[in-house]
Formats: C-alpha cells, structure tokens, sequence
C-alpha cells in the first residue's frame, strides 16, 4: 500500500471501492445486455435468410423449372420435324444437352437453398440422403446411425440440417478424412446429433478457427434453439460435432 493509501481516510478508501465495483457491475450488465441483443439480431437474420431461401427456392422451382421444361419440349418438338441434316441434328442435341446441364444445376441450386426432402420426408431421410450425396460425390466412406425416426420442430429440422451441412462441408474441404459417422438419437428430453471424422484434427484454439463464420453460424443457431454445441478434435485424431436440443413439452 503507498504512503497515499495509508494516509487517506478510511471512509474516501470505501467510497472509491464501492464506486469501483458499481462501475464494474454497470459495465457487466451493459456487456450482458448488448449480448442479448446481438444474439437476437443473429437469430432473427438466420430466420429470415431461411425465410428469404425458401422462397427463391420455389420460385427456381415454379418459374425457372417451367421456363426450362418449356424450353424441352419446344427442343423435342424440332427434333421430330427435322430430318436429313446432320449438322441442325448435332447442334439440336448439343442444345438438349445444355438444357439437360441447366436443368440439373438448377435442382442442385434449389436443392441447397431448401432441401425438398426435408419438407416433404423429414428430417432424417434428408440428413441421410445430403451425408450419403456428399460422402459418394468425396469419395468418402459415410456410416449414418439414426435412431431418432419422428417429425421434428420445423426450427429444429431446418437447424439440425443447417450444422450438419456446414459441418460436411468443412469435412470436405478440410479435413482430409477417410470417413464419417453421422448420429441421431433422441429420448424424452433431448434431441442428440453427433457427426464424426476419422481427419486431421483441428487447432480449436487458432484464433482463425475460433472466429470463422461457419463455426459462428453453428453455435448460434443451435443456441438460438436453447441447445448445447460441443466440438472435439485433437489433431491426427479427427474432430467430432456434437449438438443436444431440448425437446418440447407436448
């Protein structure tokens, strides 16, 4: 303590220390409340881009797929009533083709803007068919246990769906893995989701990993749905993601 300290009155000493530490919960509780609203911020901008891609999905769907089919059978239509020139006849078909590629980027586009399995079939079909899509396009090796065969929260699915896709598309491109495991199980209180790779394993503490938008997005939309989000990995020895919902009453 300095001769200052010591020689100021006790009373001035205790006034300046519960000033300190009222300026100190102020702050706390500032920095609390600013968390909140930030938080809330994401989880509504996460809904409306869900929102907002549900609707260009359909409208991809609707107009641009009726464009295109439209545009098929005006190909097929030619094709009937030309004959005897070789070189319309190869250029028709070259078209055919390019419809044919346009057609299927055009599902894919849909198809990652909403996917139409997970509206129609539920969650699990969806996290089946998406982990075996990408493992097969990646050569890689998919084992996918799911136990949990019910209808999910429409909130839940689509988040669910959204960690497990981001989560496959840093496998993919990270990763170096060999194969991945997809779990979904749940009980009377829990939805639990686990997706482990067998790659290199990851520096959690990398201030690079630690802020990446991908990882971000995750943990927020599965805090927005009052989960738990877990990441494990050691390096050579994979990475596992692990999410825990709490179901709903009734």
């Amino acid at each position: 303590m300095s001769w200052w300290s010591r020689r100021r009155p006790e009373g001035e000493r205790s006034r300046d220390a519960h000033a300190g530490k009222a300026h100190a919960c102020e702050i706390e509780r500032l920095v609390e409340e600013r968390t909140r609203e930030l938080s809330a911020l994401s989880t509504h901008l996460q809904d409306l881009t869900e929102k907002e891609k549900a609707a260009l999905a359909r409208n991809l769907h609707d107009e641009l797929g009726g464009l295109l089919t439209a545009a098929k059978m005006d190909l097929s239509w030619l094709q009937s009533r030309v004959t005897g020139d070789p070189d319309v006849e190869r250029r028709l078909q070259q078209l055919g083709a390019v419809l044919d590629e346009a057609m299927d980027v055009k599902r894919r586009v849909v198809e990652d803007l909403r996917p139409s399995l997970l509206d129609h079939f539920g969650l699990p079909t969806a996290l089946r068919a998406h982990v075996e899509s990408v493992c097969a396009n990646s050569g890689l090796r998919a084992d996918i246990v799911i136990t949990a065969e019910e209808d999910f929260p429409k909130d839940v699915a689509i988040g669910l769906f959204r960690v497990v896709q981001e989560g496959m598309t840093n496998i993919v491109r990270h990763a170096h893995a060999r194969a991945v495991r997809l779990e979904l199980a749940s009980d009377g209180q829990l939805y639990c989701l686990k997706l482990i790779d067998d790659g290199l394993g990851i520096d959690l503490a990398h201030p690079a990993f630690r802020w990446s938008r991908g990882l971000t997005g995750m943990r927020q939309r599965v805090r927005a749905l009052g989960g738990r989000f877990v990441l494990q990995s050691e390096r050579g020895r994979g990475t596992t993601l692990r999410v825990e919902l709490p179901r709903r009453a009734g």
